[in-house]
């Protein structure tokens, strides 16, 4: 599993980009936050994450805070 930093959030738009540890950028929706948690998530903050690919490109799902594995 992916680990990386939330590189920015849009939190009225409900989606953000996280970098991870290659360096690569990853989309990601509220919805792709474990538990809801969207509102948790900070810009800085180390997650872990499932890698998707898709048609318009990578994107990160079930993510998740250090803390809570």
């Amino acid at each position: 599993m992916p680990w990386g930093e939330i590189l920015r959030i849009e939190t009225d738009k409900g989606f953000g980009f996280i970098r991870d540890d290659s360096g690569m950028d990853w989309f990601f929706v509220a919805d792709d936050v474990r538990g809801g948690r969207f509102e948790n998530i900070w810009v800085g903050e180390r997650v872990g994450f499932t890698p998707e690919a898709t048609a318009r490109g990578p994107r990160a799902a079930d993510i998740h805070h250090e803390q809570l594995d």
